[in-house]
């Protein structure tokens, strides 16, 4: 019985963590609440995030101010054609003083990293992305140097200016548990913004959890329920998308993984101990497009991922409670 008064008072927790943090974030980001919760449910399960949108739109705020309603270090990397995997990770320098190597670390090496503009890095740099995303460590001359917990990278392209960029490789794009797309906002959210522009440069956020409690919520997530019928039914999704008319590459095993994962997440946040279908829902909408490869006749007829995702949602049968 204490146990069980245990787990709910630990999804409680999570709840409440959930409403703090947007609540701090509402503050300087409008009309981004579900965008908001779907990157902190990243964040909580260890995943890491790709804004798509155009300038403009909130990508950097959105991303910065996620970090300062956490007591999480940030790091901004502005990505170029002409950065270096050390301008990421580090590197040892020569100390003139001691006559020996030294380590300087990268600004990977935070709790939430923000590398804006990702596409228009070499692929080269890009790639110095994958062991520290996958693995949480990243090697420099030989070592091999822990990233700190949580870590998450939260990256941003723009999809419109493609011009000396350097599109991600399905291989890197599979590495993101979701991608996050951000639209023009509506008359009255721009209404809004321009209202409240002095408010926005105060910038009143201020923390609301921290590591400890970004760890804590990671560890009641997995205690989230998950039926054999919900499970069945992520995989019929994932199914789906490879046998749809048009897609040339389906969503890949880790697509079901990270189903799972944000819809336990999404369940806690909303104080459930179990996932519903809603909740695979919400998270296919963010899980999957990025992961579907559309054969080149079918783009070319004006298909997209995101047309998929929903024409699969609609005809996959919903398991019923």
């Amino acid at each position: 019985m204490a146990s069980a008064g245990s787990k709910v008072s630990a999804i409680i927790r999570v709840s409440k963590l959930a409403d703090r943090v947007l609540g701090e974030v509402s503050k300087v980001v409008y009309g981004l609440e579900n965008e908001t919760r779907i990157i902190l449910a990243s964040l909580i399960v260890g995943g890491h995030v790709l804004i798509e949108g155009v300038p403009g739109v909130a990508k950097t705020t959105l991303a910065k101010a996620i970090a300062s309603s956490l007591d999480l270090s940030f790091k901004r990397i502005q990505f170029t054609p002409d950065l270096l995997p050390s301008d990421i990770i580090g590197t040892l320098i020569f100390d003139q003083r001691t006559g020996e190597f030294r380590l300087r670390k990268g600004p990977i090496f935070a709790n939430i990293v923000l590398a804006d503009e990702i596409n228009r890095a070499s692929p080269r740099t890009q790639s110095a992305l994958l062991e520290a995303m996958q693995e949480r460590q990243v090697s420099i001359e030989g070592n091999t140097l822990r990233l700190p917990e949580p870590f998450m990278v939260i990256a941003t392209q723009n999809p419109v200016e493609l011009e000396g960029t350097f599109p991600l490789p399905e291989a890197q794009l599979d590495r993101f548990l979701v991608k996050v797309p951000i639209r023009r906002p509506s008359r009255d959210v721009l209404k809004r913004v321009l209202k409240s522009l002095r408010v926005i440069e105060q910038w009143p956020i201020r923390p609301v959890a921290g590591a400890k409690d970004v760890l804590e919520a990671r560890e009641t997530v997995w205690g989230i329920e998950v039926s054999e019928p919900v499970i069945n039914y992520i995989i019929d999704l994932v199914d789906a998308t490879h046998e749809y008319p048009g897609v040339e590459l389906g969503a890949s095993p880790r697509a079901a993984i990270a189903l799972q994962q944000l819809a336990r997440a999404l369940a806690a946040m909303a104080g459930r101990d179990y996932v519903i279908p809603d909740d695979v829902k919400q998270a296919a909408r963010y899980v999957l497009p990025h992961r579907i490869v559309l054969a080149p006749e079918a783009e070319a007829e004006g298909l997209t991922p995101e047309a998929v995702v929903e024409d699969v949602l609609e005809k996959t049968r919903v398991p019923i409670p």
